[in-house]
C-alpha cells in the first residue's frame, strides 16, 4: 500500500513537472515583449549609430540565448548547492564590487563606474551581487533564526553585511540598486519574525542616510529638484529632460496607443528609450492598454514567486522559503521604480526593467532568478516530504 501510494505521488510530481510553468509562461511573455518593444524602440538609434537598424536586437538576442541557457543549467543544480555556498558568494560579490571600482578596469558611464567590459557585454557587477547576497540572506535567517527574532546582534549582523555592499554600490554610484538590496534586506529580515520596533529605528537611520546623501551630492540634489518640477525653465532641457519626454510619450499613446513603430519620442527626443525608458515607448505605441498588460505580468511573476516561497516555508524548507521571498523583492522592487521612474513617481535612477529593458546582465541575471524560482517549486513538490519541519512550525508560531 505504501509502495503504491509513493508510485502515485512520483506519477503526480512527474505529471506536474511535464505541465506548463506559470512562472516560465510569464517569463517568456515579458522577454517576447521586450524583444518586440525594445526593437521598436532602438530601430532609428541603431541605424544612426551603427547603420544597422537591428543591431540592439540581436544582441538582446544573443543574450537570451545565453539566459535561457542559463535557466536551463541551473534547473538542474540543487537549491542545497546554493545553500552551502552562500559564503562564498557572499564575499564573490564583494569582490566584484571592489573590481569594478579599480581604475581600469570599470567602464565609466555619466560619471559612474557600475560595468566591466567582456567584450561580448557589459557585465554589471551590482546585479549578481544583489542575487547573491540574497541566496546569503537566507541561509543566514535559515541558520540564525531564533537570534533574528529574539536578539540586536540576530538583527544587525546581516544588516552589517549588507551595508558594506551598500556602501560599495554608493562608491560607484549606484544609488538605485543600494535602495533595493536595503530595502530587500529589511523586508527578508521582517518576515523572518524581527521586532518592529528594531525596524522603526534601521529605518530611520536608513532615511537619514538618504537625506544626507540628497544634500551632500549637488547633482542628486539637481536631480530631486528636476523631478519635484520638471516642466520648470531651469529644468526641462537639462535635469527634467528624460522625465517631460516620458510623460509626452505616455500622454500621446492616450488608451491604445499610435501603433507599433509609429513612436516619435524614440527618433532621439526620449534618450535611453529602449533602455530605462522602454516602459514609455510601449504607452507610447501600445497605449494604457499595452502598459497595464506589462504591470500585470510583473504583479502575476511576484505572485507566483511568494506563492512559491510560502508553499516551501508550509513544507520545512525555510532556505527555499526566504530565498523566493528575496527574488520576489528583487523583481518588485526593480520593476516598481523603474515604473516609478517612467511615470513621475519617482527621481530618475538607472534601473533597467527586468526582460523588457536592453542589458545582457539584467537580462541573464533576471533568467538566473526565474530559474532558482522554478527550481525552489520543483523541489517543494517533488523531493520534500508532505510534513513540515519542526523550524517552520516554530517560524509560523513566532
Amino acid at each position: 500500500m505504501i509502495m503504491e501510494s509513493a508510485a502515485i505521488e512520483k506519477k503526480v510530481c512527474l505529471t506536474n513537472t511535464r505541465s506548463l510553468n506559470p512562472l516560465l509562461l510569464i517569463s517568456c511573455l515579458l522577454l517576447v515583449s521586450g524583444l518586440l518593444m525594445m526593437t521598436s524602440a532602438s530601430v532609428e538609434v541603431a541605424n544612426g549609430q551603427y547603420a544597422d537598424p537591428f543591431y540592439y536586437f540581436r544582441r538582446q538576442g544573443i543574450f537570451a540565448l545565453i539566459g535561457l541557457s542559463t535557466l536551463i543549467f541551473t534547473l538542474y543544480v540543487p537549491i542545497s548547492f546554493w545553500q552551502k555556498s552562500s559564503w562564498f558568494l557572499l564575499m564573490g560579490s564583494y569582490v566584484l564590487l571592489i573590481v569594478v571600482l579599480l581604475p581600469g578596469v570599470g567602464k565609466i558611464v555619466n560619471g559612474s563606474a557600475r560595468w566591466i567590459d567582456l567584450g561580448l557585454f557589459n557585465l554589471q557587477p551590482s546585479e549578481l551581487a544583489k542575487v547573491f547576497i540574497v541566496i546569503y540572506l537566507a541561509a543566514f535567517l535559515e541558520r540564525h533564526l531564533e537570534e533574528v527574532r529574539e536578539k540586536w546582534s540576530g538583527f544587525l549582523k546581516p544588516l552589517l553585511l549588507v551595508g558594506a555592499a551598500a556602501a560599495l554600490l554608493q562608491l560607484e554610484p549606484d544609488h538605485g540598486a543600494m535602495i533595493i538590496l536595503v530595502l530587500t534586506a529589511f523586508c527578508m529580515i521582517f518576515l523572518a519574525g524581527a521586532k518592529l520596533h528594531r525596524f522603526i529605528f534601521m529605518l530611520l537611520v536608513f532615511l537619514g542616510g538618504v537625506i544626507y546623501l540628497i544634500f551632500s551630492k549637488p547633482y542628486v540634489i539637481v536631480r530631486f529638484s528636476s523631478y519635484l518640477n520638471p516642466w520648470a525653465a531651469e529644468y526641462v532641457n537639462d535635469g527634467g529632460y528624460q522625465l517631460t519626454q516620458a510623460l509626452i510619450a505616455f500622454g500621446r499613446g492616450e488608451l491604445l496607443g499610435v501603433g507599433l513603430g509609429n513612436s516619435i519620442q524614440k527618433l532621439y527626443f526620449l534618450p535611453e528609450a529602449h533602455n530605462d525608458f522602454v516602459l514609455a515607448i510601449i504607452g507610447e505605441e501600445l497605449g494604457l492598454i499595452g502598459v497595464a498588460f506589462v504591470v500585470g505580468l510583473f504583479c502575476l511573476l511576484i505572485f507566483y514567486a511568494f506563492a512559491i516561497g510560502k508553499a516551501a516555508e508550509n513544507k520545512g524548507n525555510l532556505f527555499a522559503a526566504f530565498l523566493s521571498y528575496g527574488l520576489a523583492f528583487l523583481f518588485a522592487g526593480q520593476a516598481m521604480i523603474n515604473i516609478g521612474v517612467n511615470i513621475g513617481l519617482l527621481p530618475t535612477k538607472g534601473l533597467t526593467l527586468p526582460f523588457l529593458s536592453y542589458g545582457g546582465a539584467s537580462l541573464i541575471v533576471s533568467w538566473f532568478m526565474i530559474a532558482l524560482l522554478v527550481r525552489v517549486q520543483y523541489e517543494t513538490e517533488c523531493l520534500v516530504g508532505d510534513q513540515p519541519s519542526q523550524a517552520a512550525i516554530n517560524h509560523r508560531k513566532g
